[in-house]
């Protein structure tokens, strides 16, 4: 391991601060990358939420053809209901 001087001359401060300038530049390039990675996420996330709605959209669209059905279905039986009470009532 290196003594600690106890004297920093100019040509030492400009080279910790090349080596400063140096590392800074990495990290930006780094940074960078972090950046573009980050924006393909932001790309998948739209194509996400693109599927989900039309997921949404399709699973609203059974349901209402559900509730539909179920509908036709209480009016059958109770048509059906009222038609039996009434052959009843009027066969007494």
């Amino acid at each position: 391991m290196e003594a600690m001087r106890e004297r920093w001359t100019d040509k030492r401060l400009d080279d910790l601060n090349g080596r400063v300038d140096d590392g800074f530049r990495r990290m930006d390039e780094r940074f960078a990358q972090v950046d573009l990675r980050f924006s393909q996420v932001d790309a998948r996330f739209a194509q996400v939420d693109a599927r989900l709605d039309e997921m949404q959209r399709e699973m609203n669209r059974r349901f209402d053809s559900l509730q539909k059905l179920m509908m036709q279905g209480f009016f059958a039986l109770t048509s059906m209901t009222i038609a039996g009470f009434a052959a009843v009532f009027t066969q007494i």
